[in-house]
C-alpha cells in the first residue's frame, strides 16, 4: 500500500495556504508534520481526508485493491467529535457499527488508553484528556490502515502521551500508516519529516521585512 503526494497546493478563500508539497508513505511508516501556526498543516490533513479539495497537485493511492482512500483511512481532528450525551463506550459501538471491519471491542478499545473504567460515564463528564484519549481508541475499533492524526498529543499529559506513541509504532508494527501534525516530539522510530510552509505573496514579504 503507498500513499504519493506530488507538488500539493492549497487555497482557502482565494489565498493560497502552501504550495509545492510532497512526500510518499508506504505501510509500516510515519509522517510527522510541522510547521507555524496557519501555516496549513491541518489543511493538508483536511485534502488527504477529502475534506477539502487541492488547489494543484496530486494524490496517488495504490496497492489497496478496490479500496478508495477514504476508505482506508481514520481522521482524527482538533476537535472530537465526540457525542457528549452517549456514554464513551457507545460512542465507540456507534463509531465501529458505522465504519465497519471491527477490530477491537469499544471496552477493549477503552482499556488500551487506559480508560476501561470511563466506558459507562456520560462523555460530557470526562476531562478534555480524557475525550482526547475516547476520540483516539476510535482508531482502534475499527481495521484501516492510514491514520491522520491533527496534534494527536493535545490535553495528553506525560503517561497518556507515552500510551499513544506505543499505539501508534504497534500500528506500523502491523503495517499501518501514519500522517500527523505535531507541535510536541512524537518520538516515532525512524519517523519522516516535512515541514509546512506559508506561501506568502510578494505584498505579504515586503510586510514581513519592513
Amino acid at each position: 500500500m503507498r500513499l504519493s503526494v506530488n507538488n500539493l497546493a492549497c487555497e482557502r478563500g482565494e489565498r493560497r495556504i502552501f504550495e509545492g508539497v510532497s512526500f510518499t508513505l508506504q505501510a509500516g511508516e510515519a509522517l510527522v508534520i510541522t510547521g507555524r501556526n496557519g501555516a496549513g498543516k491541518s489543511s493538508l490533513l483536511d485534502i488527504l481526508a477529502g475534506r477539502l479539495h487541492p488547489a494543484d497537485g496530486m494524490i496517488l493511492f495504490s496497492d489497496a485493491g478496490e479500496r478508495t482512500l477514504a476508505e482506508c483511512l481514520h481522521y482524527v481532528g482538533h476537535r472530537d467529535g465526540l457525542k457528549a450525551a452517549l456514554t464513551a463506550g457507545e460512542n465507540l459501538t456507534f463509531a465501529r457499527d458505522f465504519l465497519g471491519n471491527p477490530d477491537l471491542s469499544p471496552r477493549e478499545a477503552l482499556e488500551a488508553v487506559g480508560l476501561a473504567h470511563a466506558a459507562r460515564l456520560p462523555v460530557a463528564y470526562l476531562s478534555a484528556g480524557q475525550r482526547r484519549r475516547v476520540a483516539l481508541a476510535r482508531l482502534l475499533v475499527a481495521k484501516r490502515p492510514l491514520w491522520l492524526l491533527d496534534e494527536p498529543t493535545s490535553a495528553l499529559d506525560t503517561a497518556s502521551q507515552e500510551t499513544l506513541r506505543l499505539l501508534l509504532e504497534s500500528h506500523r508494527e502491523n503495517g499501518g500508516m501514519i500522517a500527523a501534525t505535531t507541535h510536541s516530539p512524537l518520538f516515532l522510530t525512524d519517523a519522516k519529516e516535512i515541514r509546512i510552509e506559508r506561501s506568502l505573496s510578494p505584498a505579504a514579504l515586503a510586510g514581513e521585512g519592513a
